[in-house]
């Protein structure tokens, strides 16, 4: 095996499996999450800026994170395990937030209480993205 069929091979193991179901439900939630804050942010930003930025900031980050799921490649996998971290401390933090100072937001994001408004998804996403990111790593070394 050449090393570009090497790195061809690493590429796709992100998306195989697991990896699409992921992949798919973070485009879905990043339409959710930058459409809802676009809308929001154009017609009443004034309500609720952290709420409706913290929600255009989730966006970005499936985005990033679907990217480098597709993009496949160890740096890759490394780049979307840090941004999955990030996400679930996000996620716990606003979700802690919400609940210790409702007042704070008086519109919900997409990691208000821990992601109710969109099924508990924010917080089981990156939770099942670090677990298959990793065993993804652990199935190359094999």
């Amino acid at each position: 095996m050449t090393s570009g069929e090497a790195e061809m091979a690493t590429r796709t193991r992100l998306t195989s499996g697991p990896g699409m179901l992921l992949v798919w439900l973070y485009g879905v939630m990043v339409v959710g999450a930058v459409s809802r804050s676009a809308y929001q942010i154009a017609t009443e930003f004034d309500r609720a800026p952290l709420a409706y930025s913290l929600s255009a900031a989730a966006g970005l980050v499936y985005g990033f994170i679907t990217y480098t799921l597709v993009r496949g490649g160890e740096t890759a996998r490394k780049a979307a395990l840090v941004c999955c971290v990030a996400e679930l401390a996000g996620v716990l933090t606003v979700g802690t937030w919400t609940l210790v100072e409702p007042s704070a937001f008086p519109d919900a994001t997409v990691w208000s209480d821990y992601g109710m408004g969109y099924v508990f998804i924010p917080v089981v996403l990156p939770l099942s993205a670090i677990f298959w990111l990793r065993k993804s790593r652990r199935g190359e070394a094999a």
